[in-house]
């Protein structure tokens, strides 16, 4: 059974709904014609409008969407909950809050479980770092931050990488001092596509968002882009 995560770096669901480009990509990861896809915006609170804006995306494809209360009442056997999905959808906010919460109901147990069984993982921002062994965060007011994050995939994260400024500097910065692990970056509209752990490829909704990969070489950080297919082009 192969695993899959698709790391998205930002806007997967854009405000007014034009380009669904990741999410179609995102449900295509599935062996089925209409899979059940669980959204978690625990990261978010559970605030209705990331939720509100799940259904109103993923609702425009062949699929049975539904979504995992944390702050509200929770399913009493929530393993069975998640393993019933074809695919599990994370929202963004802040990473460090979200994975206090899955840790203290176990969904970070029950999560890895999933994807070991073939459960297509995916996100973006929170729902894109989480997935590694760490990630550049904004959970804490002032300056970016590292955290671990769950490890599922090696190495570490960095969302929004075009669209907020201090982004690829901080994450060149922390590279290079070792203060992060080498990893993988993407712009806003742009995702990471892992098969069993391994990066099978770069994607795109936009045609110039990309996607990155940071290694550090002595006391430097050495960014590399990396192919990315922009998913209009059939």
């Amino acid at each position: 059974m192969k695993t899959q995560i698709l790391a998205i770096g930002g806007a997967a669901i854009p405000e007014d709904l034009g380009n669904l480009l990741l999410i179609e990509y995102f449900l295509s990861l599935t062996p089925k014609k209409n899979p059940r896809v669980c959204f978690i915006g625990a990261a978010h609170g559970d605030a209705d409008m990331g939720r509100l804006r799940f259904y109103a995306g993923f609702s425009q494809f062949n699929c049975i969407p539904s979504h995992l209360p944390l702050f509200a009442r929770t399913p009493r056997d929530l393993e069975s909950f998640v393993l019933e999905h074809d695919a599990i959808y994370v929202g963004g906010g802040n990473t460090r809050s979200m994975l206090a919460v899955w840790r203290e109901w176990s969904l970070d147990v029950h999560l890895r479980k999933a994807w070991e069984r073939g459960v297509v993982l995916g996100g973006a921002s929170a729902g894109s770092i989480c997935w590694f062994e760490q990630g550049v965060t904004d959970s804490v007011a002032g300056p970016l931050t590292a955290m671990p994050c769950l490890g599922l995939l090696t190495g570490s994260n960095c969302p929004h990488y075009d669209s907020e400024a201090l982004r690829r500097p901080t994450y060149r910065k922390m590279v290079a001092g070792g203060k992060i692990l080498d990893g993988v970056a993407a712009d806003d509209g742009a995702a990471l596509h892992f098969v069993d752990g391994k990066l099978l490829r770069a994607v795109s909704a936009r045609p110039r968002a990309k996607a990155y990969r940071l290694m550090r070489s002595g006391k430097r950080a050495v960014e590399k882009a990396l192919p990315t297919r922009y998913l209009a082009k059939r």
